[in-house]
């Protein structure tokens, strides 16, 4: 395969213009889209408009004159349609990590009346995830338990005393994806319900919420939603779920004030909104909001299908060019080598991982580290090309075969890997 062919995949590539709406340096293939995603060249006027105007002139009128307040729910609106859902079932609010912990407790309040109590989750699954559900474990007493299990045995593990399976779709340091729907479908069946974390799947991976019969989900708003650094995270939540918890004041635990049925009467006492809006918590970053709708804007444009398309591409590219310039250079596939199992990621184990991406980074190739040995390369079909693909395995390979990772400069770790 060589670089000639690759451009003219580039040049034939129907998504190739939206590269364009991206501030992309020019001296860098940027293959880290998975932990950040790009800039879009809209998102700074979108923020100057908010902060300049619409906080600088409107101030507060602008909660009203600008729809600040219809924001967690207008963007929440645009994700559902990524990712198989209803607008009423997703709301844009707090982190990841704060959305689990709701939609876990809601989970287990539901199971509350069986005797249910065993959450069920890989091993290998987001550290976070699994804190969250510890923290939560410790915090109610009632001796539910976490069960890690393998990947291949999460199946399996699912039975009668199975309250909740909490797993995320796309795994962070492999890309291995699980079946959505038979892991749902085996839960349903056992009695379980099941939590769905979207993170490195949303903007990447046509998902089908809705259609699979999922409970919750969660996920984050800066990976392949572009959103920005910290940008705010979704919630989902099937309305069947939203019915039958409708006279349950608590079993949203966050009771904040904007989750309140009538947040502006200041009641003394809770009563939640009989919507998605009850799984809102404080007041949301309106700027961050903002920033995160224009991301979300550019994966719509483009429509998930078609990006799901080039991203397959683009990555069973990458395997075989790594196959092809990188034998026998201690490398080894960590990543399903069928598509249909993989998220819009490859990752490769290496012995000197760690020092072998700084290396990469040098060259401007950006990838990432995943302790203990992963070199994982994200692949956002938005903007990369086939001529970066071509470029980074050629990159990787001189890396290697020059052993250019051994030198002190590479070795030292800063606080972010």
């Amino acid at each position: 395969m060589t670089r000639e062919q690759c451009a003219a995949l580039d040049a034939q590539d129907p998504l190739a213009w939206h590269r364009s709406q991206f501030a992309l340096p020019p001296d860098v293939i940027y293959l880290d889209g998975n932990s950040l995603g790009a800039l879009p060249r809209a998102t700074s006027a979108r923020e100057n408009e908010v902060i300049e105007q619409q906080w600088g002139d409107g101030l507060i009128r602008s909660w009203n004159s600008a729809h600040w307040v219809d924001l967690p729910r207008r963007v929440g609106g645009k994700i559902a349609q990524l990712i198989g859902a209803e607008p009423n079932e997703v709301l844009c609010a707090d982190s990841t990590s704060v959305n689990l912990f709701k939609v876990l407790a809601t989970a287990l309040r539901l199971q509350r009346s069986s005797s249910r109590k065993i959450i069920v989750s890989e091993r290998a699954n987001f550290p976070t995830d699994l804190y969250i559900a510890e923290g939560l474990i410790d915090l109610l007493g009632h001796g539910h338990q976490l069960q890690l299990v393998e990947v291949d045995d999460v199946l399996g593990a699912i039975d009668e005393r199975t309250a909740v399976v909490m797993l995320t779709h796309v795994n962070f340091k492999t890309g291995s994806m699980h079946e959505m729907a038979t892991l749902t479908q085996r839960a349903h069946g056992a009695g379980a319900l099941v939590v769905w974390d979207l993170s490195h799947s949303a903007g990447a991976v046509p998902v089908e919420l809705n259609a699979f019969g999922v409970d919750f989900a969660i996920g984050c708003g800066y990976k392949y939603l572009n959103g920005g650094p910290g940008a705010p995270a979704f919630v989902f939540v099937a309305s069947r779920h939203l019915s039958a918890i409708s006279d349950d004041v608590y079993a949203q635990p966050l009771a904040g004030w904007l989750g309140h049925h009538s947040p502006f009467e200041f009641h003394d006492c809770y009563r939640p909104a009989a919507s998605i809006d009850r799984y809102a918590v404080g007041t949301p970053s309106i700027v961050a909001l903002a920033a995160l709708e224009v991301g979300v804007d550019t994966v719509l444009a483009a429509g998930i299908e078609a990006l799901r398309a080039k991203s397959v591409a683009l990555t069973q590219l990458f395997i075989r060019l790594i196959e092809e310039q990188c034998p026998e250079l201690g490398l080894q596939l960590a990543s399903p080598r069928h598509a249909e199992q993989r998220g819009s990621q490859v990752c490769l184990s290496h012995p000197h991982a760690f020092a072998a991406m700084q290396a990469l980074i040098k060259r401007g190739v950006i990838g990432d580290f995943r302790a203990p040995d992963i070199l994982r390369f994200g692949f956002a079909p938005l903007y990369v090309r086939y001529v970066d693909v071509w470029d980074a395995a050629h990159a990787l390979r001189e890396v290697l075969a020059n052993e250019e990772w051994s030198e002190p400069a590479f070795q030292t770790r800063a606080a972010v890997t």
